[in-house]
């Protein structure tokens, strides 16, 4: 049947529809988000359910339809489990899927989107850091064309040692000096971090532990991606009160 397609995709979120049914939003790699509805599932506790929850790795065979697609068979790619673990874990994770959810369009294949998310997903399952979900924004940032300038002042283009960069401003694009300061402070030592995550150094950036520069990293993350989305994201505040 020429409506039928095979992908694999990561579910974004669900809601509910009619008395038995819902709606299952997911990001997949050779269709981009998809809206589907899977029949019949909230009226058992089939597997078949199961494996469309968030945060699920699925590989899917979807009917085509006019508005919403139909989901005919879902099988998981690897378990949710992890995920579920902790709720540190679970609260990465739907962060994660939010920022996604936010920056990915209805029927735009974005395989390269699909593959960070799988990757942070399975990073957190392995190891739940406190930079994972802020390097993960960065990350989408930087290949949404937002690279914030880390080596000089974006105003007198002074650099290190002979200005110090004390300042970030999102509207400036960067770091800025002690003379041409705005936007809010940032410490050495989440600059450094900045650093390590934009310029190659995301594993060891990934070992810290928690302390007030990851949480600078973090809150700076958050604050960059709500900028260039224009909304706030709803997740985060669950994950910063964790």
């Amino acid at each position: 049947m020429s409506g039928l397609y095979h992908d694999t995709g990561v579910v974004l979120r669900t809601y509910k529809l009619r008395e038995s049914d819902k709606i299952v939003v997911i990001h997949t790699r050779d269709n981009g988000k998809v809206r589907a509805v899977a029949k019949g599932v909230r009226k058992t506790r089939s597997k078949f359910g199961a494996r469309l929850e968030p945060m699920s790795h699925v590989k899917l065979l979807l009917y085509r339809g006019r508005e919403l697609d139909i989901v005919s068979q879902a099988e998981a790619v690897e378990p949710l489990s992890p995920m579920l673990s902790s709720l540190d874990r679970a609260s990465q994770g739907l962060a994660a899927l939010e920022a996604v959810d936010q920056l990915s369009l209805e029927r735009e294949p974005n395989p390269q989107l699909y593959k960070m998310l799988v990757g942070v997903l399975r990073t957190i399952a392995a190891e739940p850091s406190p930079l994972n979900v802020p390097a993960f924004y960065w990350k989408l940032l930087a290949r949404e064309g937002f690279s914030p300038q880390l080596d000089e002042c974006v105003r007198c283009h002074g650099s290190e040692p002979a200005v110090q960069l004390v300042a970030f401003d999102l509207n400036e694009g960067g770091v800025l000096c002690r003379s041409c300061r705005s936007g809010q402070a940032i410490s050495p030592a989440a600059l450094g971090l900045l650093r390590d995550i934009l310029g190659g150094r995301l594993q060891h950036a990934l070992r810290q532990e928690e302390s007030p520069a990851t949480h600078e990293v973090s809150a700076l993350a958050t604050r960059a991606l709500e900028y260039q989305i224009e909304r706030r994201l709803k997740a985060v505040a669950m994950f910063e009160a964790h």
